[in-house]
């Protein structure tokens, strides 16, 4: 099946990430994902609010892919997180406009729109984020764009407890580097059901885990799409360490 056209835009691209492009060439989705400086990279606030609780700063992505080898990735991804923190009802507006655009892409190309806003942030985008379009004011981006699947990976467990919008989902992420953070985590799981992703030391540990169950879960195979709100429930979503996390010793990395 030939692959989907990449799509661009100020605030959100799809195509370009080697993870999602697996899903998007079975030809049933395509995801866009929005990168912003993580933590407090900006110098203008925080959009990881649990980084240092759960050890993750060390093995962010952030500086992984394509912003290792390409000089104004970063850059303009700190100048995107600024305007954020600048004028969020602004910045949701250039938002969706650009959503408005990937969803007509994704019609061209006969695909189903997909999104993650939190490719390196956790912002709780389902609280005080209200999204105009076509002159209708919501109280979410969620409710603003039915037809997208948006879908995130979050560090802050009081999130999947609360009820989301239905076409939002979460899923946790564990780190052992701070044990009162991995016990609020797996109550969270517990209490919700939610999917939790493990970060393992190798590709090898991870699969020889995969066999066995991780605390009392199963574990799949996390790295053969991003599709998260594909996946089965109550599962551990198996992952392998990848450009800084491989240098990871917090304990966000496990093995």
């Amino acid at each position: 099946m030939p692959s989907i056209p990449e799509f661009k835009s100020p605030t959100i691209r799809a195509g370009g990430n080697a993870k999602t492009v697996k899903g998007d060439k079975a030809g049933q989705y395509q995801t866009a994902i929005m990168y912003l400086a993580p933590h407090k990279a900006s110098l203008m606030g925080n959009v990881c609010a649990m980084a240092e609780s759960a050890g993750c700063i060390e093995g962010c992505l952030f500086r992984a892919g394509r912003a290792a080898f390409t000089p104004d990735i970063i850059p303009a991804r700190v100048a995107k997180t600024q305007r954020y923190f600048a004028d969020r009802a602004a910045f949701v507006a250039e938002l969706v406009r650009d959503l408005e655009r990937f969803v007509r892409h994704c019609a061209r190309h006969k695909v189903k729109p997909a999104c993650r806003l939190n490719g390196t942030s956790d912002i709780q985008w389902e609280v005080a984020h209200p999204a105009t379009r076509n002159g209708t004011r919501f109280a979410s981006l969620f409710e603003a764009f039915p037809e997208v699947t948006f879908y995130d990976y979050t560090k802050i467990a009081k999130r999947v407890t609360k009820s989301l919008p239905r076409n939002y989902s979460l899923t946790l992420s564990y780190s052992a580097a701070n044990p009162r953070y991995a016990d609020m985590i797996n109550s969270a799981a517990a209490e919700s059901g939610a999917n939790v992703a493990v970060v393992f030391r190798s590709k090898a540990l991870r699969d020889s885990i995969m066999a066995t169950g991780w605390n009392g879960r199963k574990v799949i195979n996390g790295d053969m799409t991003d599709m998260r709100f594909l996946d089965e429930s109550n599962v551990i979503v198996g992952l392998y360490a990848k450009g800084p996390a491989k240098r990871d010793t917090s304990g966000f990395v496990v093995g």
